[in-house]
């Protein structure tokens, strides 16, 4: 698929709303224009209405106010609501794309990217989008659109002194062009380090019991409080340059005002001009140097929200899972007859350990309907296994076979639909205990829900919580033991009913007594004719399946195949 440009990104999120933007487009235009009409009522008011000295004239003139200000009330409210309103749904878009975008990259994205980072571009960068979008840039345009027309009246008004006040507009621009550029790449700086203060709290506050038990507050307060002096000081740099380019920008233009006023007083006292198109000339004068005070302003929040932008559209050019092999690959695992999972000559190192390779030219066959453990030490390679043949990677040479054929050939999504994985982490989420069983299979009856809650031995801890299924459950599962946690992940693996459980160290962190209630209720799998494969230190576990793999520095030591009678002992 031809990679798209990030103009044709951000045109892809305006189109939507083209309807929108045009009402809110024509109601700028209509205050706009609604404001330089005041300028030619103050004319009108001074030449007519007070040098006539005829009451009527000056009725008409207020009449015409309050017309202008009727259209300006009306005009604003529409801007107003449409602009915010696009703001908004843009926002809510753009998070929406960029998570369906990186939920279906590999994880190898996430070995060198921190979560808590990409959480922040989704979380703080798109409220500074929403916020200029919604806000910052209708008045940048409007201010615009005043620009342009007032100088444009003021050409109209009066020649002589708009030529003065266009020589003077190159003074102006440039300010907003030399800050405007420094500003926005320190945006992008700022932004990077405001992720980082959003990291250093997610981790701080996830690992909180290891920060209190190595007394390790007061050093993490001092590494909060450097990360946060970093991020002002970055933002008070920023500042200074908007700040500097506001005050330029202000400087030039009411001088230049102060300027057209001597000259235009000189030209009224002599006649040249009358009195009203002076007032007119300076108050379209003073409407462009506010326009222009007002988008040198905002540029600088424009500029900031282009970097944040910029943060966010780059994730969306992360490399995905090859799209035809996720739904779109004409052969599916059921139509493989599988007999076996083969690893043949498999070889595999992460980007992250250059040089290494995590596994050697492995070979295995994993008999259907077998108890398979995998044995060694930690970083021996165990859960780079279940990792290649869930294909969260690809090997580097070799091939994993599913029957005859390479899991590479084969849709992605059946191919996950095959496994049920307890991770060495249970990886439960914040919810409640149902939603975390069903998290592969939403659409789960409730007598498949107790058959998994009673095949992993759930049922009893759950009848026991005051709201059962429904308890609600912290982060990572807070509020369960050890024990509970993994049953809860072994429910969660064969509610899809699958046809292969992938345990990665299930029993690595619990006691001996819930370890063999682990153990065991895995080993019941197995009677259900399910393969089963788990990873563990523990030799003792491994002795009890039916065939042994031991591993060491990526490459099988040995290979022992037990009887049935002796595993089951």
């Amino acid at each position: 698929m031809k990679e798209r440009s990030r103009p044709d990104i951000a045109l892809r999120f305006l189109k939507p709303y083209t309807g929108q933007i045009a009402i809110a487009a024509v109601a700028l235009t209509l205050t706009a224009s609604a404001m330089l009409s005041l300028g030619q009522g103050i004319r009108i008011i001074i030449d007519s209405g007070f040098a006539s000295g005829e009451q009527d004239l000056l009725t008409n003139s207020l009449l015409f106010f309050g017309a202008v200000a009727f259209v300006l009330t009306v005009g604003t409210y529409i801007r107003f609501y449409f602009v915010s309103k696009i703001g908004e749904e843009i926002t809510a878009d753009l998070r929406r794309a960029v998570f369906d975008h990186l939920v279906w990259v590999r994880p190898s994205f996430f070995d060198v990217n921190s979560a808590s980072e990409i959480q922040s571009r989704i979380t703080t960068d798109t409220t500074l989008i929403q916020t200029v979008v919604g806000s910052s840039l209708s008045v940048a345009v409007r201010n615009i659109l005043m620009l342009v027309g007032g100088i444009i009246l003021l050409f109209i008004t009066n020649f002589k002194l708009s030529v003065i006040v266009l020589a003077c507009v190159p003074l102006v621009v440039f300010p907003v062009v030399f800050f405007g550029r420094k500003v926005r790449i320190l945006s992008y700086e700022s932004q990077h380090k405001i992720a980082d203060v959003g990291v250093h709290v997610g981790e701080s506050f996830r690992n909180l019991k290891v920060l209190q038990s190595f007394n390790h507050e007061k050093i993490d307060i001092q590494g909060f409080a450097e990360k946060v002096r970093v991020s002002v000081a970055v933002s008070i740099k920023r500042i200074k340059y908007r700040a500097a380019l506001t005050a330029a920008v202000m400087v030039l233009a009411f001088g230049a005002i102060a300027a057209l006023i001597y000259i235009g007083g000189v030209d009224v006292l002599s006649g040249k001009i009358s009195p009203g198109d002076l007032a007119a000339f300076i108050f379209y004068a003073f409407l462009v140097a506010g326009a222009l005070g007002a988008v040198s302003e905002v540029w600088g929040e424009l500029q900031r929200a282009l970097g944040a932008a910029e943060r966010l559209i780059d994730l969306l050019f992360v490399p995905q899972v090859e799209s035809k092999t996720i739904f779109a690959s004409p052969i599916s695992v059921k139509e493989v007859d599988p007999q076996t999972l083969r690893l043949a000559n498999v070889t595999f190192g992460y980007e992250t350990r250059s040089g290494e390779k995590a596994l050697r030219d492995i070979s295995l066959t994993v008999p259907a309907k077998s108890m398979v453990a995998i044995v060694g030490p930690s970083g021996a390679g165990k859960s780079t296994i279940f990792d290649l043949i869930q294909r969260f990677y690809e090997p580097e040479c070799g091939k994993i076979l599913w029957g005859e054929r390479d899991l590479s050939e084969l849709c992605l999504s059946s191919v996950r639909n095959i496994f049920g994985y307890v991770p060495q982490d249970p990886g439960l989420f914040s919810g409640s205990i149902r939603d975390n069983v069903i998290y592969g299979h939403p659409l789960a009856t409730d007598e498949e829900i107790k058959l998994a809650l009673r095949h992993s031995h759930c049922d009893q801890f759950i009848a026991q919580l005051p709201d059962g299924l429904e308890t609600i459950l912290g982060e990572g599962g807070a509020g369960l033991s050890g024990g509970q946690k993994h049953r809860l992940a072994i429910a969660r693996a064969m509610i899809n009913d699958p046809e292969i459980i992938l345990a990665d160290e299930p029993t690595g962190s619990l006691d001996m007594k819930t370890a063999k209630i682990i153990f065991n209720l895995l080993k019941d799998q197995k009677r259900s004719d399910r393969l089963i494969i788990f990873a563990t230190h523990n030799r003792f576990f491994g002795n009890k399946a039916d065939c042994l793999l031991e591993i060491s520095d990526g490459k099988i030591k040995s290979c022992l195949l037990y009887t049935s009678d002796a595993a089951d002992e």
